[in-house]
């Protein structure tokens, strides 16, 4: 056979290998890769071994020159044969049918005896005992080429440590399905539940996750006096540490929010949600890592002033359309909580009429991107407001998920989290 044909298998060799190898290892990896087999008949042999033996086919193509390229595999994948058919009259052609000194290793010779037996495999000699322990048999093929089937101790007792390993991974991995998917239900059950009744306002949020579990988060509080909270958060990290660090900002900011009790819309009143935030920023200080932190939008509604109150903590400007479709950028008013102690922040104030319509979301959203590696961007969520700013809140939502999905294909690489709300 051809040199390019056999770098052909060896190139397409790793679609067979399926065995583990351990990671520990110091040297330089290395196994048995292709062995060829002398054939007549490439089609013949290749049914045999497929119906007769359950290999596997692993390559089947044609080489540059034409020639036809067949390889095979026994079940575990740890080795191909590649079936080679000379020309006629070579010296190749006349080594067809002989003893191929190859040997395949079963942890149960008797039982792969009467399986192929079965399954019309010549064999021409039956299981026998040797003087070390082992237990042989040699068959052979269509073309008489000849094998021997083995059976080794230390092979079975690898055999079996593989499959007592195999059954403690899936067990572990098991388990871990079971607590991410308990993890999954528990912070599901931290976002609104029931959303506070608001007469001049109409709204709703959604977090779809990229993971089981991440650290997104938003909230909706019923500050009392009429007084009502919208809260979008995005904590660092991924995964199970997101959302711990999201499940302890949730707990202070609605342990605080219920001793929130605002004063009437005068300038000192501007001190109840810099003290909250003072308070949040300080018990998440102390009770995270020094590197963790979250980027954090609170605003408060008055449901009778129909005002506005927030503090933008280096989270991304909310956006506010108003009736008129001009377009304000609500910006961050202080830095993210959670990394300095010595922390300020500022409350801007923004005065609704009905028709107006406020969304907030987290760089799930405009970070998302296509299979160009483009960004959905802040442009594109504007133009998908206006362009659907007649809708209902809950409707509304949806809309500008439907966008950011279908841009992004299935591709979600972080967690998607709005809040949209429309002044009635």
């Amino acid at each position: 056979m051809s040199s390019p044909s056999l770098s052909r298998i060896a190139s397409h060799h790793h679609q067979a290998h399926r065995c583990s190898f351990d990671p520990d290892r110091q040297d330089l990896y290395l196994r048995l890769g292709t062995v060829s087999v002398l054939v007549r008949d490439q089609e013949r042999s290749l049914k045999f071994y497929l119906d007769q033996l359950g290999f596997e086919l692993t390559l089947n193509t044609e080489s540059e020159s034409g020639e036809r390229v067949v390889a095979v595999a026994p079940p575990d994948g740890t080795a191909m044969l590649a079936l080679v058919a000379p020309r006629p009259g070579s010296d190749e052609y006349q080594l067809i049918g002989r003893p191929t000194q190859i040997a395949f290793l079963t942890e149960d010779v008797f039982g792969k005896y009467q399986e192929w037996s079965k399954r019309g495999v010549t064999f021409l000699r039956p299981p026998q005992a040797e003087s070390s322990g082992n237990v042989c048999a040699t068959f052979q093929d269509v073309d008489g080429n000849s094998f021997t089937l083995t059976s080794d101790e230390s092979v079975i007792r690898e055999l079996e440590a593989h499959r007592r390993e195999h059954l403690e991974r899936f067990e572990a991995e098991r388990r871990s399905a079971q607590e991410l998917e308990h993890a999954r239900e528990v912070q599901a059950r931290l976002f609104p539940q029931v959303h506070p009744k608001v007469a001049t306002l109409q709204y709703d949020g959604l977090c779809m996750q990229a993971r089981t579990v991440g650290g997104d988060y938003y909230d909706f509080l019923d500050l009392g006096r009429e007084r009502f909270g919208l809260v979008i958060s995005d904590v660092s990290g991924k995964g199970t540490a997101a959302a711990l660090l999201m499940a302890n900002l949730q707990a202070h900011l609605r342990n605080l929010s219920t001793t929130y009790s605002s004063r009437p819309f005068t300038p000192f009143a501007l001190a109840q949600p810099q003290r909250l935030l003072h308070a949040v920023n300080r018990l998440f200080c102390e009770n995270t890592a020094d590197n963790s932190f979250a980027t954090l939008f609170f605003s408060e509604y008055d449901d009778t002033a129909r005002r506005l109150r927030y503090v933008n903590c280096g989270h991304l400007p909310a956006l506010l359309l108003r009736t008129d479709d001009a377009l304000e950028r609500l910006d961050a008013t202080s830095t993210v909580v959670g990394l300095f102690r010595d922390w300020e922040c500022s409350v801007v104030e923004r005065q609704l009429v009905a028709g107006d319509t406020v969304v907030f979301y987290t760089d799930g959203v405009t970070e998302s991107f296509n299979a160009a590696g483009e960004q959905f961007g802040e442009e594109r969520l504007v133009t998908a407001l206006r362009r659907n700013r007649a809708l209902g809140s809950a409707s509304l939502l949806r809309s500008l998920v439907h966008e950011v999905r279908q841009f992004s294909g299935d591709r979600q690489h972080d967690d998607i989290t709005f809040i949209v709300a429309k002044c009635r």
